[in-house]
């Protein structure tokens, strides 16, 4: 018997249908979150139903619960999900340029970006955040420290009336209104020479 057999004390054979096994439930899991993660996109998680996951993703109630037995659980996953899809932008790239207009426009054209990529799901999830304890505790657990970070590193020199203006152009709802007229380089342009002349 190898070593590996030895130490995991399991035959060859069984070891390869736990493989098997742990790659199915692995992918079921993958379809739940998955499932959830369009839901969520679509009416919100504040609204978005056990039920309506599991039909979606093809499984059972009992299957569900057994991957996710508990809303936080699956909520944690879905939003690793959907930063997998698409991370929040870099803050430290941001504090290559130097600190003022071109640093502003920059982050902000970054954000711009991200948002316009995300914004049916993000839209959906700030919008339950004000009134979903559990979203808003998600949107502070995965978003929060990025937004701290951009405010400091963008607001970096900056005094109290740019900082105050520069968290409206950090807002998700200040680049949904300005994306109905500018695409996201004009908006973060805008944004960011009206922070620096405030």
């Amino acid at each position: 018997m190898s070593n590996s057999n030895a130490r995991e004390g399991v035959p060859k054979a069984r070891r390869y249908t736990l493989g098997k096994r742990a790659e199915k439930q692995e992918l079921t899991r993958r379809r739940i979150v998955e499932a959830a993660v369009d839901l969520h996109t679509s009416v919100g998680p504040a609204r978005t139903t056990i039920a309506q996951i599991a039909e979606r993703a093809g499984v059972q109630r009992h299957t569900f619960y057994a991957h996710f037995p508990s809303d936080r659980s699956l909520m944690v996953a879905c939003s690793a999900l959907a930063l997998e899809r698409d991370p929040l932008p870099d803050v430290d790239d941001w504090a290559e340029h130097p600190a003022g207009l071109e640093r502003l426009r920059r982050g902000l054209e970054d954000l711009y970006a991200w948002y316009a990529r995300n914004e049916q799901l993000t839209s959906a999830v700030l919008r339950d955040a004000e009134v979903h304890d559990l979203t808003r505790e998600i949107v502070q657990l995965r978003m929060g420290p990025t937004f701290d970070r951009a405010a400091a590193t963008l607001g970096n020199g900056l005094g109290e009336s740019p900082r105050a203006l520069l968290a409206v152009a950090l807002n998700f709802a200040c680049w949904r209104v300005l994306s109905g007229s500018f695409d996201v380089g004009e908006a973060a342009a805008l944004m960011a020479r009206a922070v620096v002349a405030a």
